[in-house]
């Protein structure tokens, strides 16, 4: 009867150590990598801001956005709303201008470099070589500005970083001016609380 109980209880110890072991391998604390992912044609030519969700890669009607585009200015939501035709800012959202490739910029930039949109500047600021384009007034071509990686703290307190490729239709190596207000950007979402991308 002993040996039995013995045999019982050491298999019962072996089975709970395997089951320990396995949980292990199972590590919870895992951090996904975040996947780079390509937007095209975001059509910043209508009459209101068109809305963009990082977490939801897609444009959104609801309160849930991150950035609004309407021709060459981006809001983020949070902040003040300086027009009319704004999305109304019911976010947290604020974001910092880090200069670098898109995969240099692994961390988040400091708390203190993060801005909303106020009432006499947007987070992103607009014009000609102050933001994120240039604008040739010969050829009147729109160009992102190489080097300008915008890091996004989200509406609800993520982040996401982003990059514009192109502001013509389809992305054009050498655009010709037509078909201009067309968004094409590269992003990162981070989804957890971790301070890196």
């Amino acid at each position: 009867m002993k040996t039995k109980f013995l045999k019982l209880s050491l298999l019962a110890l072996v089975l709970f150590t395997a089951s320990c072991s396995s949980d292990d391998n199972n590590d919870d604390n895992t951090i996904p990598a975040v996947e780079t992912k390509k937007v095209s044609n975001i059509d910043a030519n209508q009459t209101e801001y068109v809305k963009f969700s990082f977490s939801e890669n897609k444009i959104v009607t609801t309160d849930n956005w991150d950035i609004a585009f309407n021709k060459t200015t981006i809001v983020v939501n949070g902040g003040v709303k300086r027009t009319d035709i704004e999305p109304s800012k019911t976010g947290s959202g604020a974001a910092s201008i880090v200069s670098g490739t898109f995969a240099s910029v692994t961390l988040y930039p400091a708390a203190s470099t993060f801005v909303q949109d106020g009432e006499a500047a947007y987070a992103i600021p607009t014009g000609s070589g102050k933001g994120w384009y240039n604008y040739d007034q010969t050829s009147h071509i729109v160009s992102p500005i190489a080097g300008k990686v915008f890091v996004v703290k989200t509406h609800d307190g993520k982040y996401a970083k982003f990059e514009i490729l192109s502001y013509y239709k389809d992305a054009p190596a050498t655009p010709d001016g037509t078909n201009s207000g067309f968004y094409t950007f590269n992003f990162a979402y981070q989804a957890n609380s971790t301070t890196t991308f």
